[in-house]
C-alpha cells in the first residue's frame, strides 16, 4: 500500500487557486475550501514538525490560541522524511479555527507546517456539544438581528 493512500482525503494539503480574479485574491495566494461544522473540530493534526522532540515547543505555540487540553505524536501516519504528525486537542473549537488558521503554512524550526482538522478523533459526546453550540450560536445571531424586513427583496 502507498503512504499517500493512508492519508484521509481531508488531510491532503490541497493546491494554491490562481484563477481567483485579481480583485477577489488577497496579498498571499491560499487554497480554497469550504469548512461546514461537521468538518471543523477542536482536534488538529499538525504535520511537518522536525522530529528533534519539539512537543514542548509546539505547545507554547498552540497555547497562544487557547487552551491546549492535549497534545502527542501520530504514530503511522504518512509524514515527509525528518518530520513528524501531532495531534492537538483545544478545549474549545475557537481556539482550534484560530489556531489552524494562523498556523498553516508557517515555518517551524526549518519546517513549514501543515495543519487540518481531524474530526474523527472527536468522541460522541464531543461531536454533539459542537453541534448544540453551533445551534446556540445561530439562535443568538438570529435574536439580534432587527426585525425589519424592508430590506429584504424576498420577504413581501
Amino acid at each position: 500500500m502507498n503512504k499517500t493512500e493512508k492519508l484521509k482525503k481531508h488531510h491532503v494539503q490541497q493546491e494554491l487557486c490562481n484563477t481567483r480574479p485579481a480583485y477577489r485574491q488577497g496579498r498571499n495566494l491560499t487554497a480554497v475550501k469550504v469548512y461546514t461544522i461537521s468538518s471543523e473540530s477542536q482536534h488538529l493534526y499538525i504535520y511537518g514538525v522536525p522530529t528533534i522532540n519539539l512537543r514542548n515547543e509546539l505547545k507554547k505555540l498552540c497555547a497562544k490560541y487557547g487552551d491546549v487540553t492535549s497534545i502527542h505524536v501520530v504514530p503511522d501516519v504518512p509524514n515527509e522524511l525528518f518530520t513528524e504528525c501531532y495531534h492537538v486537542q483545544f478545549r474549545r473549537i475557537q481556539s482550534a479555527r484560530i489556531a489552524k488558521r494562523l498556523l498553516d503554512a508557517r515555518c517551524f524550526y526549518g519546517g513549514v507546517l501543515h495543519v487540518c482538522y481531524a474530526p474523527e478523533c472527536e468522541t460522541l459526546q464531543e461531536t454533539k456539544a459542537k453541534l448544540l453550540q453551533r445551534k446556540r450560536d445561530v439562535t443568538n445571531r438570529l435574536q439580534k438581528r432587527p426585525n425589519s424586513n424592508s430590506g429584504n427583496p424576498g420577504n413581501t
